[in-house]
């Protein structure tokens, strides 16, 4: 069995947030055509996707959303999951490398959710940062709607390239424009 170690930046930063929670600042409202277009998007031809006759007969009030649109919802959370959770890492320094999802209902067209961010474990292994992070989802009555565990990846001590990253962009847009 390895040791492990904890840089001082990950101590101070990290360590620190393990089990707290942020609950995000904002609320994301599922629409019927961003079903259809997830749906397409990842060639989920369900009808249930795409039909509400087809949802009601399963017993929702319309079309209902393929599993993996909750990513969607991730992916709308993340520059909060950063500033207040995986304090000192950007999108550029972490690779997502594991994710799990609960369904504990169907997401529908119409549903208004909440996230409730969480760092549930920091460790440093062989060189890496391996953090894992869930995120509650509940809809505008309070019920639990989702649960998703993702694990994300970073280099210990940081990425020496991610710093000059934001400059390098900075750059090429302004080229571009």
């Amino acid at each position: 069995m390895s040791t492990v170690s904890i840089s001082p930046s990950a101590t101070g930063h990290i360590l620190d947030r393990v089990g707290a929670h942020h609950v995000v600042s904002f609320t994301y409202e599922i629409g019927r055509e961003k079903i259809k277009e997830f749906a397409r998007a990842v060639q989920d031809d369900h009808l249930t996707h795409f039909d509400d006759g087809a949802g009601r007969e399963l017993g929702h009030d319309g079309v209902i959303a393929p599993v993996t649109f909750v990513s969607v919802i991730g992916t709308a959370v993340l520059p909060e999951l950063f500033e207040n959770l995986l304090i000192g890492y950007g999108i550029g320094d972490i690779l997502h490398t594991d994710q799990q999802i609960k369904l504990h209902r169907p997401l529908r067209a119409g549903d208004v959710l909440s996230s409730d961010l969480s760092l549930e474990s920091f460790r440093q292994s062989g060189g890496s940062d391996i953090m894992v992070t869930a995120n509650d989802i509940t809809d505008a009555s309070g019920e639990l709607v989702a649960t998703t565990k993702t694990t994300f990846v970073a280099r210990t001590g940081g990425n020496p390239e991610s710093e000059n990253f934001q400059g390098v962009l900075d750059g090429v847009l302004r080229q571009g424009g």
